[in-house]
């Protein structure tokens, strides 16, 4: 069914192509058993008519799946991205192919076309199938939505992080120009990625306060929250340090609050109702980020030879 330049892509990375499309189906099937398997043992339980045992589920099965989502992106940078083109760079096929009537610039465009449909649809997919297996049971998850491993592997965070580290391991494979160390190269980087996206996540959206008395309880609508600061604060609007009164002995501890006059609780955080928002405004970057990286991998293409 397909024919010219779309055949010799497909082709040349049918080896890739199809071990993506056999990880979409192999992975389907595992997320949905596990689902499965969480709503059974929750179910023989009484949940939720009954209180658990302990206050979450928790599993080899359920660790392990968003230790495999988490760590997606990272490997298909590696090992797609970085050798796409790299290593026709390296065997010489690149050579070959753009003395053809066919342009480089629309050769590594057909080569994005195809591995960036493949890597959307794996991670669309897995995505959809973990945000519906997670909402329902997010009370008793292991890991709360304010966790990287669950905010990114939720909604469009998954398909966009994907497809961004995608573009970065091809970017690196045609500046580097060799395979391994291309993919060396993109392991570090996309380490990297991973450590300033998650000190990024929480600028996502405007942090929200709440103060409420200090001898008071913790309001209902924080019991979701992403606690990003917390302070303890006097009556005139002064704020000091949570443990600024955390002393050896409830006596020293009550001199110090009645020393400073402290009365209020000052809580700032992200609300769980702000994740969607927080989602779709990060997947934004990284769609950002990646378009800019595809354009400027064909810019450097059709200005020099592969």
């Amino acid at each position: 069914m397909l024919r010219g330049l779309s055949w010799l892509v497909t082709r040349q990375h049918r080896a890739a192509l199809l071990t993506l499309l056999a990880v979409t189906v192999l992975g389907s099937i595992w997320l949905v058993y596990e689902r499965g398997h969480m709503k059974d043992l929750l179910d023989a339980a009484g949940w939720p008519g009954k209180e658990l045992a302990q206050p979450t589920f928790d599993s080899d099965g359920v660790g392990l799946v968003l230790t495999a989502l988490g760590g997606l992106p990272l490997i298909l940078a590696v090992f797609v991205g970085a050798p796409l083109v790299a290593g026709d760079q390296e065997q010489g096929t690149a050579q070959l192919v753009t003395t053809q009537s066919v342009s480089r610039m629309r050769w590594v465009a057909t080569k994005f076309a195809w591995i960036y449909a493949a890597v959307l649809v794996l991670s669309v997919v897995f995505s959809a199938l973990f945000t519906w297996w997670w909402k329902p049971y997010r009370s008793v998850f292991p890991s709360q939505w304010s966790d990287g491993s669950i905010f990114d592997v939720t909604g469009p965070v998954l398909p966009a992080l994907c497809l961004f580290m995608t573009a970065a391991g091809i970017t690196v494979g045609v500046l580097v120009r060799r395979v391994l160390m291309s993919m060396a190269i993109t392991f570090v980087l996309a380490g990297a990625v991973g450590v300033f996206w998650d000190q990024m996540i929480v600028h996502l959206a405007p942090t929200r306060t709440i103060i409420y008395p200090l001898d008071a309880d913790m309001p209902a609508r924080l019991n979701e929250s992403w606690e990003v600061d917390r302070w303890i604060g006097s009556a005139d609007g002064h704020l000091y340090g949570w443990g600024l009164c955390a002393k050896e002995t409830e006596a020293a501890s009550d001199a110090c609050v009645k020393k400073h006059g402290i009365v209020n609780n000052v809580y700032e955080y992200l609300g769980f109702d702000q994740m969607p928002a927080m989602q779709w405004t990060g997947a934004g970057i990284l769609l950002a980020g990646t378009v800019v990286l595809t354009a400027f991998v064909l810019w450097r293409v059709s200005r020099r030879p592969l």
